[in-house]
């Protein structure tokens, strides 16, 4: 390439620039709709590629350094109202008004094939150096969003102030009326990315937003969407506890939106330290399945909620339903030897049994519902023994 052709280049740098510009104004709609500072700003990442095309004539060695410069003098914010792929067109563009308007600087035919073979080269770098911005510019966000997320489910488990942990919930795009569940278990990896990535696939998959974070070996997961029917079925819950580590996986309620999340914290963190009493505890398991353990445990919520929804619709109910449950207990379950402790006919036990489990929802014959009706009467045995000392 010839000195005066490098120099008339250089001349007509800003001219190159600013027909490119017309030409995007002209052809994509959306850019004219832009505000004036941010096409100033596509004038100037413009210009300055053009000055940069004349010095990677002259140096195409260091063709990534120069081109990256033309991306450095831009907003820091461009890539939020330009997209990667509006960059690409801009690109395209600005490199076919360069095609057409280089070979009339050119010396001769060796010098146009030579320029319009370096603006296509040059354009590539344009596009790389493009690509790897966008690129940066998503990791920071990446890694500014993950922060964040982290201080959401921080605050929640906490208990900290509603308004400061939805406003963030909000700025990650989480609707704050949406119905959330908490779920504790252990993470899978020591690499927070990858146990990200692994509960993000499976939600996607079920459709359900999350917000997790990583507190050491515990994985806590905010399952949003996740309604009674839902929640009923399982099916949720069975699809993000397979992205958990090995070992007990507690779900706490349903509540109705993210300022009521703490409360289903709350709730599955006690579960998670009772769990360890109920080695066949499915898994995942709901808090409120583990009623009996947190109580023992010496969770006074759980406590409350056995002696309010279990013993006292018993002793409501009047003392014979309420003898014949502590009978049946008693007698290990045999339906027999209870009636003739009570001296009333079989049937009028099960009668009692089965008026029992309408009012608790728990089924003497069972063994797990007649493990609560036992915790659940001796504990409100000792509320009535604390108030009398």
């Amino acid at each position: 390439m010839s000195a005066r052709t490098l120099r008339e280049l250089e001349r007509a740098s800003g001219r190159l620039a600013k027909a490119s510009v017309a030409a995007m104004e002209e052809q994509l709609s959306w850019f004219g709709r832009l505000p004036a500072d941010q096409r100033a700003s596509v004038l100037l990442i413009t210009q300055t590629g053009a000055a940069g095309f004349v010095r990677w004539l002259r140096d195409p060695e260091h063709a990534l350094e120069l081109t990256t410069e033309a991306f450095r003098g831009a907003p820091r914010d461009l890539s939020r109202w330009i997209s990667l792929r509006q960059t690409v067109g801009l690109v395209r563009l600005a490199i076919e008004v360069f095609e057409q308007q280089l070979p009339e600087f050119a010396a001769d035919e060796a010098e146009s094939a030579a320029l319009v073979e370096g603006i296509l080269r040059y354009g590539r770098e344009v596009a790389f150096a493009a690509a790897s911005s966008y690129a940066a510019a998503a990791e920071a966000r990446g890694a500014w969003d993950a922060r964040l997320e982290a201080l959401v489910v921080d605050g929640i488990v906490r208990g900290d102030a509603e308004e400061s942990v939805l406003s963030r919930a909000a700025a990650l795009g989480w609707d704050p009326a949406a119905s959330a569940t908490v779920m504790v278990g252990t993470s899978p990896s020591d690499d927070p990315p990858t146990v990200v990535f692994e509960v993000r696939s499976r939600a996607a998959r079920a459709g359900c937003p999350v917000l997790l974070g990583v507190q050491g070996t515990r994985l806590v997961v905010v399952a949003g969407g996740a309604d009674d029917e839902q929640a009923r079925d399982g099916a949720l819950l069975d699809t993000l506890a397979a992205a958990f580590g090995d070992g007990p996986i507690v779900a706490g309620p349903t509540v109705s939106g993210l300022a009521e999340a703490h409360a289903s914290a709350a709730e599955a963190l006690s579960a998670m330290r009772a769990v360890v009493a109920w080695p066949g505890a499915p898994r995942p398991v709901r808090a409120i399945d583990l009623l009996p353990e947190r109580a023992l445990a010496g969770d006074p919520s759980a406590e409350r909620r056995l002696v309010d929804e279990i013993a006292k619709p018993l002793e409501d109910a009047g003392p014979a339903l309420l003898a014949t449950v502590e009978g049946y207990l008693e007698t290990g379950g045999v339906l027999e030897m209870c009636a003739r402790r009570l001296f009333v006919h079989p049937n009028t036990v099960r009668y009692r049994l089965r008026k029992a489990a309408e009012l608790t929802g728990r089924n003497a014959a069972d063994p797990r519902d007649a493990l609560v009706l036992r915790v659940a009467l001796a504990a409100s045995r000792l509320a009535g023994a604390r108030s009398q000392w």
